[in-house]
């Protein structure tokens, strides 16, 4: 609607809308989080759970508004009418832009479960968003470096019996686990320290779904390949999103079922396990890439954002 102003205005009205709505939804949640902790009651608790995640979607949907506010983008979205609250999921994505975690949101916002980050143990400090993703269960890991755990061997396996834990409190509602497998944003230089062989993506690293699928495993329903492709910027700024210049997207969902031989295995200490995990974690980049040459030539698209 909005999208006649000048991109730098847009912009300002985009973050505004996006502070105002952290500022003022933040506290709420973080206030529903200490009164489930308060009170020992399993119905309570749920009720409080179930608040919280209310007050995340809605974040997300006022996120929607301002993105439909100041953009006019033209999308191409194909995959999430058959996906639903009732499944649990295990979703992964190739990482171009900042922007790409509002885009996943807000296609995602009650379709699924809430999409919910394994994150470093050391986020939890990031002011407000800290407070806010430990409001809403997302599992902090600890990860061990190859390294650390030749000077500590009895520190071996614990990273994995953490990831068990954490994803204990998943058995019974249904929830959906996100992992950028490429762990940071593709950029020219990364790509070329890497020598990754793909030509638009960086290496998977198949360690953190492969914890979650030896972990709970017999809870997920199926893994959701996403391929995102900006093929008018392949690598967009959180502002030039901001400011509605991101067009178009192409987003491309696929749902995969995960082999059952892989299901209750110890990524860190099976080490055939490990291996088979990662020539199928090379087979599902290797198709992502062939798609994103397709993508990335797409041009007749619908201009109206998905509802």
């Amino acid at each position: 609607m909005l999208s006649f102003l000048p991109p730098p205005l847009r912009g300002v009205i985009a973050m505004s809308i996006l502070v105002i709505n952290t500022l003022l939804l933040a506290p709420l949640l973080i206030a529903v989080t200490l009164l489930r902790l308060l009170i020992p009651l399993d119905a309570w608790r749920k009720w409080c759970t179930a608040a919280a995640i209310w007050i995340a979607e809605l974040w997300i949907s006022i996120n929607s508004f301002w993105m439909r506010l100041t953009q006019n983008t033209d999308w191409d979205v194909e995959g999430v009418e058959h996906l639903d609250k009732q499944h649990w999921y295990l979703v992964t994505c190739n990482h171009q832009s900042w922007a790409d975690i509002f885009i996943l949101q807000h296609l995602f916002n009650r379709k699924i479960p809430m999409l919910k980050f394994f994150l470093k143990q050391q986020l939890i400090w990031v002011p407000v968003i800290g407070l806010c993703w430990w409001a809403l269960d997302f599992p902090f890991m600890k990860r061990y470096s190859k390294e650390y755990l030749e000077k500590h061997p009895e520190k071996r396996g614990q990273d994995f019996e953490s990831t068990r834990r954490a994803c204990e409190k998943f058995q019974y509602t249904p929830v959906t686990i996100f992992n950028f497998l490429e762990g940071t944003r593709f950029t020219e230089e990364k790509y070329q320290r890497q020598q990754s062989p793909y030509r638009h993506l960086l290496k998977p690293k198949a360690g953190g779904i492969g914890f979650v699928v030896g972990a709970m495993g017999n809870s997920i329903n199926a893994l959701v390949d996403v391929t995102l492709a900006y093929p008018g910027n392949p690598q967009p700024s959180l502002w030039y999103f901001m400011c509605g210049q991101l067009e178009p997207v192409r987003v491309r969902v696929q749902q995969r079922s995960i082999p059952a031989e892989f299901l209750g295995k110890n990524y860190s200490e099976d080490e055939a396990f490990r291996y088979e995990f990662q020539q199928w974690v090379t087979q599902l980049w290797q198709e992502k890439d062939a798609l994103l040459d397709q993508l990335n030539l797409v041009s007749n698209v619908d201009p109206d954002i998905p509802a």
